[in-house]
This record gives structure tokens, C-alpha cells and sequence, in this order.
């Protein structure tokens, strides 16, 4: 299979595309700028030279393919302040891609996060794949991805844990906690910190995807989650330990002054079931946890 993939030099997608090579599929990644190309040929990936503003490149791309796997974001604008954005020319591009893929049968894998299912109506309980809302920041995207079933599009998306870890993490939550933490000079949780965020190992979710692209059926929801929930008050008090800093309650009214723009998700319970995603693609996640990644310290060295 020949599969185009966004975000094909990022975290998840520096995992990915060695997981697809390795299983006999050839792959061409989308790449920005000449370093992002370079490590792609690297890889033994052919480039695709463009970003999520090229909605005409990214059609071309998409229609030359077998399948898709949409991993970019705008993460800059997320992590600036400018959310809308990044979630706007994301559904752009996302629909620009399926428009060139209706009627083909082809495989689009999409990416959303767990986050969003941390809704009070489902609070008491693991969310699951079969939850799924109506509207909302992302959720659009998510919608417009398993809609493209009724298009004849083999679609799948995976919703993330908010933590995926490993060595090749170096801008994802954990470092963001951590280096909020150092900022502060305490490591901070939200009230009791009894609230969960579940996680899964990059090498899994690499993993998971590939599976996904080859077999996932159309308007599937998966979980790319290992850890279905991990207290927000482990992980602060193992931050704590390492960076030798106090471990400190935050009231939920200074969450915002604290955590940034993590401040409302930081108290969330997002506790998160993968129970269909290994029934449905035989999926397991063999690496290690969140807390034993954490404990190996890699994510602390200067």
C-alpha cells in the first residue's frame, strides 16, 4: 500500500513511518521545510513537499495514494494561544483530502484526542469508542472523518490519550508539565488531583495506526490509549520527585494562572477505555507505561 501521511517527520509520524516500511508498505510524507524532507529520505520515504495550507497539494497527494494518514496540526498555533486556527485549517484540510478520496474505498485515518470525551455526562464511567458528540472544537473533525464513510471512504479515527511517550517525545504534555513545574518552582495538580488522564507508548500508537490504514472498517472510532487513567496526582508527585520541587494542590480558580492553557484541561478525568479498539484490530500495547517511562528519566535530562 502506498500511504501519504501528514506529520510524517513529527512525534507519532517518526514512529510510523519505519512501522509502515517494516510491514512492506512504501510511504510518502508530507514535509514543510528541507529538514523535515531530509529525515524522510532518511527514513526511506519519498516527500511530498507542502503544508496544511496547500489544500490543492494535499488533494493531489491523497488522490496518488492507497490511503491516508492525517497526523499534522498546527500545534504552534495551539500551544501560542491561537486554538481556533489550528483547528479551522485542520478540518479544511481534512476535508480537502476526502474530497479527493470519495468514492474509492480507500483508507483515511484521522487524529483527534480522548480529551473530549471528559464530558460530565459520562463522568461516572470509562468513555468509550461507541461515545461521540455532536459539535465542538475538533469533535467537527472527528464527525467529518467518520462521515466519510457514506462517501466510500474506509475512514478511522484515532482519539489519543493526551500523554504519548516515549524518547521520541520532545514537545508533548509530559515536557510541557515538566517544564511548567520548573517554571513554578512547584509541581502542581488541581484540587484532590483525584482526576485521570489515560497514555500510551509512541511505538503502540505507531502501531495502532498501521492497523488502522490496513483493516480499520469505515466510520470506525478507535482509542490510541494504554494507561486508560493515571491520577493527575501520581503524575505530579513523580515531576515533584525528580525535579526535587514541593508537590502542591492548585486551587481549581488559579488553574489557568498555573497551568497556561492546560489550565481547563488539567482537570479533566478523562478516564478512557481501549476495550473495542483491541477487539476490533487485535491491537495490545506491549511497551512500557506512562509512570515507568516517567521513572526512567529520559524526559528529565537537560
Amino acid at each position: 500500500m502506498r500511504v501519504f501521511v501528514t506529520g510524517a517527520s513529527g512525534h507519532i509520524g517518526s514512529a510510523l513511518v519505519p512501522e509502515l516500511l517494516g510491514h512492506g508498505h512504501q510511504v510518502v510524507g508530507l514535509a514543510r521545510s528541507d529538514t523535515s524532507a531530509a529525515a524522510l529520505k532518511s527514513a526511506g520515504a519519498e516527500v511530498h513537499r507542502g503544508d496544511l495550507d496547500d489544500l490543492d497539494g494535499l488533494g493531489e497527494a491523497a488522490a496518488a495514494s492507497d490511503g491516508v494518514v492525517h497526523l499534522a496540526f498546527k500545534h504552534e498555533a495551539m500551544f501560542s494561544g491561537d486554538p481556533l486556527t489550528a483547528i479551522v485549517d485542520d478540518l479544511k484540510a481534512i476535508e480537502a483530502m476526502g474530497a479527493a478520496l470519495a468514492g474509492s474505498g480507500k483508507p483515511f485515518v484521522g487524529t483527534g484526542g480522548t480529551l473530549m470525551l471528559a464530558s460530565p455526562e459520562i463522568k461516572s464511567r470509562p468513555g468509550t469508542e461507541q461515545d461521540a458528540l455532536t459539535s465542538g472544537p475538533r469533535v467537527d473533525a472527528e464527525n467529518a472523518v467518520t462521515g466519510f464513510a457514506e462517501r466510500s471512504i474506509r475512514s478511522s479515527i484515532i482519539r489519543l490519550a493526551p500523554l504519548v511517550h516515549s524518547h521520541l517525545d520532545h514537545h508533548g504534555f509530559a515536557h510541557v508539565l515538566i517544564g511548567i513545574a520548573r517554571a513554578k518552582g512547584v509541581s502542581g495538580y488541581v484540587g484532590d488531583g483525584a482526576n485521570r488522564w489515560p497514555a500510551a507508548h509512541t511505538l503502540d500508537i505507531a502501531h495502532l495506526y498501521r492497523l488502522a490504514v490496513e483493516s480499520a472498517p469505515a466510520g470506525t472510532r478507535l482509542h490510541g490509549v494504554g494507561d486508560e487513567g493515571v491520577s493527575f496526582k501520581e503524575i505530579a508527585e513523580l515531576i515533584g520527585h525528580r525535579l526535587n520541587l514541593p508537590v502542591t494542590s492548585i486551587d481549581p480558580q488559579d488553574a489557568a494562572g498555573h497551568f497556561g492553557f492546560l489550565g481547563g484541561f488539567a482537570q479533566l478525568d478523562d478516564w478512557t477505555s481501549n476495550a473495542y479498539t483491541r477487539e476490533i484490530l487485535g491491537w495490545k500495547p506491549t511497551h512500557e507505561g506512562l509512570i515507568e517511562d516517567l521513572t526512567n528519566g529520559h524526559y528529565f535530562d537537560a
